[in-house]
């Protein structure tokens, strides 16, 4: 009789609408955030814990090696010269692989764009022709040791950045940001994008080296810890990133430029962009990311990657097998005259930011970003909090004021995410699905789960 005469609480572990008439009479109760484990193989999921300990010190491992990492920017160089593997008919892209008859509008706007700007074509339709015709061939370009945004397109002739981890002598790459807007990287390709890109080739590109190269490093790991302290999460919100770059360059780039007029030019060129960081934070996370792959038992993601038709991730203890499954669309702000409707599912290969306690993992130290979907500071906090349950531990360096400078969540482990049936939180550009258009919004998602199911059942049958 005592349960009945106290005040009754209640806790809903069904839909949260079930909540509606016990508000409404006043009832105390509180919801469960539970969701259903990803995978149904029930044999899988007690395998893995059965191996929990072997797992726990694999992802220990791993995690160390991420965590150690030291990215630097060190250099500058053409494509074909730098990137491990490139050739003159190759186009690396975002995501995992993808042949020309399944991509989606904007990576081919983006490969007609580079194929233009290399002079193999005259036109648009001319590129088309060329792009299908099979004498290009595509690969991503996570298999050459880069990384690049939205269609993420690298041609043999573009400059890119060399980030080096200093604790491990791994590299990696990415090209300069182009900016916003009408840009190949969206899938545009009118004249004004070639235009852009050869004078980023022929001016920015020179002026930047040299710069680098009198500098001889810049150390990019404090740059980023500086700039969540800010108000970035160095994928969507670039401002404060941008703004330290710009402060360690701009000496070097007046002593070293030929002329006044073209030091002027370039730095006016990245103040004028405030994602010209996002490359670099990219490269930077790729070169600490892949000084964790190949360690056995271990269900750390290196990769999380999307190509505009594909979601794809790779573990460190699978080596270089994709998990993939339908990339989806964002919910995102769009620019005027565009909806959802027009948007292209998601694309690029900035996730890789998240992947490493960045991005959406990090929107707490930026809750400006959860403006473009009507969210709040708090729904910022919820969304970092949450995955922390998904990750094998926080950051050493990356840290979040409003958190009491608690580390961000580090180190996806597909095991978690596939008992919790929480998804990893991105926060993302959203491309227009046609080719030509450019960038349309910006906005926020969930990850897909196929991709996660598949890659959690391919490792712990593998354990």
């Amino acid at each position: 009789m005592e349960l009945f005469n106290s005040e009754l609480k209640v806790v809903n572990i069904g839909l949260e609408s079930f909540r509606q008439g016990l508000n409404d009479s006043g009832v105390k109760s509180v919801q469960a955030q539970f969701k259903p484990p990803l995978s149904t193989e029930t044999e899988l999921l007690a395998k893995a814990a059965k191996n929990a300990a072997r797992v726990d010190r694999a992802n220990g491992k791993a995690l160390a090696r991420i965590l150690d990492a030291k990215p630097a920017l060190v250099g500058m160089g053409v494509a074909l010269d730098t990137i491990p593997g490139m050739k003159r008919d190759l186009i690396l892209h975002a995501g995992p692989p993808v042949t020309w008859d399944r991509m989606c509008g904007p990576m081919r706007g983006g490969i007609m764009a580079a194929l233009m700007y290399e002079g193999m074509a005259k036109n648009p339709k001319e590129a088309e022709r060329l792009a299908a015709s099979g004498k290009i061939k595509y690969e991503p370009c996570h298999e050459h040791g880069a990384v690049g945004p939205m269609a993420g397109i690298i041609s043999a002739s573009m400059p890119v950045f060399i980030v080096k981890n200093e604790a491990g002598s791994n590299y990696a790459y990415a090209t300069q940001n182009e900016g916003l807007g009408k840009v190949l990287r969206y899938g545009a390709y009118g004249p004004e994008v070639i235009e852009r890109l050869k004078w980023m080739e022929k001016t920015l590109f020179p002026a930047l080296k040299a710069a680098i190269e009198s500098l001889g490093r810049i150390d990019l790991k404090s740059m980023v810890a500086q700039a969540l302290h800010m108000g970035d999460e160095v994928h969507n919100r670039n401002r404060a990133g941008t703004s330290l770059f710009y402060r360690a360059i701009a000496p070097a780039v007046i002593t070293t430029c030929p002329d006044p007029e073209t030091a002027a030019k370039v730095l006016n060129f990245v103040n004028g962009n405030d994602h010209f960081f996002l490359n670099l934070s990219m490269a930077l996370s790729k070169a600490s990311l892949d000084a964790g792959r190949g360690v056995k038992d271990s269900s750390v993601v290196v990769v999380m990657a999307r190509n505009g038709t594909d979601f794809g991730v790779q573990l460190s203890g699978t080596g270089d097998r994709w998990f993939t499954g339908p990339a989806e669309v964002p919910d995102a702000l769009y620019f005027p005259g565009y909806t959802k409707a027009d948007a292209n599912p998601d694309i690029g290969d900035s996730a890789i930011t998240e992947t490493n306690g960045l991005g959406g993992f990090a929107i707490a130290a930026a809750p400006a970003i959860v403006q473009f979907v009507g969210g709040s500071a708090a729904d910022a906090v919820s969304y970092t909090m949450a995955m922390y349950g998904i990750t094998a531990g926080e950051n050493n360096i990356y840290k979040i004021p409003y958190l009491n400078f608690r580390g961000t969540p580090t180190g996806i482990d597909v095991v978690k995410v596939a008992k919790t049936g929480i998804l990893p939180f991105i926060d993302t550009g959203v491309a227009h699905k046609d080719p030509g258009v450019g960038q349309v919004g910006a906005g926020v998602l969930s990850a897909p789960a196929e991709p996660f199911r598949k890659a959690f059942e391919a490792f712990a049958k593998g354990l």
